[in-house]
């Protein structure tokens, strides 16, 4: 999916239009990357594309699994209980819905919503299935918790990659795309079903963080799979792609072999000290601008769940 950035309306309108194309196409799971109703970066403007977990993106999810006889799913920043999440929401054909909050933010995200608690397994009528989104796919935890209780992982990601401006040689940019598109297949392996990773690709312009109002400009990097349980890609679309819909066939349940044993470490591949050191200094920062920023904004205009977001905001500290 290319997302405009921060623009609800119009993103649920281009997801709508990709949902029923991969409906007319025979689909019977369909999944939307992560913030798909408004993409992710740094931008004054971004909290306002927040929407209640039960509000249009939720209700869209909805109508279009009753009249698709489908399960479909996606993530997007929704407030509840006086707190935003990273909600990931499957509906199911009976217009019920399953749901999973991404655990920890990544990077700038920390300035537009906190981390969940739940185990990310979702029961549905096809047996359990595994949420996961983004940088959770690169988490040990992730595939701890699913391991032996899911017959499929569901999720997607938002993940962008170095400024447009930066050296065409910068370590991110490439280490950013090799961790991306060897994750779905990675995480296949370890937890031995298959994988269903929807993403973004197209450029996009925000800020660079909190009080550093220095353009951020660049692109998400793409890598729609569809993988199977021995994580072998079935079909794939890269950023060059651009935008569009990928189909397989899957069947969810185990892959017969070994699994890859879970990397006793918190990331499963390896990271540098200097990006391992960034994301936890801007877990932290950007938590603070969530605090004093976002969430004054967004108490005035859904007016209700203080209380209960003031204690969670005490239990983040």
């Amino acid at each position: 999916m290319i997302a405009e950035l921060g623009n609800v309306e119009s993103n649920l309108s281009k997801a709508e239009q990709l949902v029923r194309i991969a409906l007319r196409r025979g689909a019977r799971l369909v999944i939307l990357p992560e913030f798909f109703v408004s993409g992710i970066a740094f931008h004054p403007e971004m909290a306002k594309a927040t929407r209640a977990v039960d509000g249009a993106p939720a209700q869209m999810l909805r109508t279009l699994a009753r009249q698709g006889n489908a399960m479909v799913g996606g993530s997007f920043l929704a407030w509840r209980d006086g707190n935003v999440y990273n909600s990931f929401v499957l509906a199911l054909p009976d217009g019920s819905t399953r749901r999973h909050d991404k655990d920890h933010p990544t990077f700038w995200e920390n300035c537009y919503y906190i981390g969940g608690h739940d185990d990310g397994v979702l029961h549905t009528p096809r047996g359990n299935f595994g949420a996961a989104l983004c940088w959770e796919f690169v988490r040990s935890k992730t595939a701890a918790r699913l391991k032996n209780r899911v017959s499929l992982v569901v999720g997607g990601s938002c993940w962008w990659t170095a400024k447009d401006s930066d050296p065409a040689d910068h370590p991110y940019r490439r280490r950013g795309l090799e961790m991306l598109k060897e994750a779905p297949s990675l995480f296949a392996r370890l937890v031995g079903v298959p994988v269903v990773h929807a993403s973004h690709a197209g450029s996009f312009e925000g800020l660079s963080w909190p009080g550093e109002p220095v353009p951020y400009r660049s692109r998400y990097l793409g890598e729609t799979q569809i993988v199977n349980g021995g994580g072998e890609v079935l079909a794939r679309m890269s950023h060059e792609d651009g935008e569009g819909v990928i189909t397989a066939s899957v069947s969810p349940g185990p892959a017969p072999g070994d699994r890859l044993a879970l990397p006793g470490r918190f990331w499963i591949p390896e990271f540098s000290d200097g990006l391992n050191s960034q994301w936890e200094s801007t877990q932290r920062s950007g938590h603070e601008y969530y605090l004093s920023t976002t969430m004054p904004s967004l108490r005035r205009r859904f007016g209700h769940g203080a209380g209960k977001a003031r204690r969670n905001e005490e239990q983040q500290r």
